[in-house]
């Protein structure tokens, strides 16, 4: 029953997303990965780097595009991208704490599996005090716990 729920989940959120927003560590991490197979994105990827590249179209319905002009721009050409669906940035941990400290982001879902990978970075460095995680879901499944919490930013007084 756990593992039906993981699978439910996972759909879900695949089927809610129409572009992802990844920092150049993260992609850079994972292309080795992925190879010359198509890419598990399947929609339109826009990386965050200060080195400029032309887009890339990959086999499966991937594209990558690169931007140099910020968090701000990246998401704009994303929410353009993804039309009615919803953005996912998904990571890494310093792009995640930029987008959670300018206020851009309103729902966080964390996806918790009890490996270490080197030492990694802090997802909840370097935020404003501004911010409360309102738990809106929780799914257990063999080696994995899914956490969904709503942002709230408070306005500084």
């Amino acid at each position: 029953m756990k593992l039906a729920n993981d699978k439910k989940f996972n759909h879900n959120a695949g089927r809610r997303t129409g572009a992802v927003i990844l920092g150049r560590t993260m992609f850079d991490h994972g292309q080795p990965f992925w190879g010359d197979t198509p890419p598990p994105f399947h929609m339109p990827v826009f990386i965050l780097t200060h080195e400029e590249r032309q887009t890339e179209t990959k086999d499966g319905g991937t594209t990558y595009t690169f931007v140099t002009e910020g968090i701000e721009r990246a998401l704009e050409q994303a929410k353009a991208a993804a039309g009615s669906k919803d953005v996912k940035i998904a990571g890494g941990a310093n792009v995640i704490q930029q987008y959670m400290g300018a206020g851009l982001l309103d729902e966080l879902l964390i996806t918790l599996v009890p490996i270490l990978l080197s030492n990694g970075q802090k997802l909840f460095e370097h935020l404003p005090s501004d911010i409360e995680f309102a738990r809106t879901t929780v799914i257990e499944s063999p080696g994995v716990t899914h956490l969904r919490y709503r942002l709230i930013h408070h306005a500084k007084a």
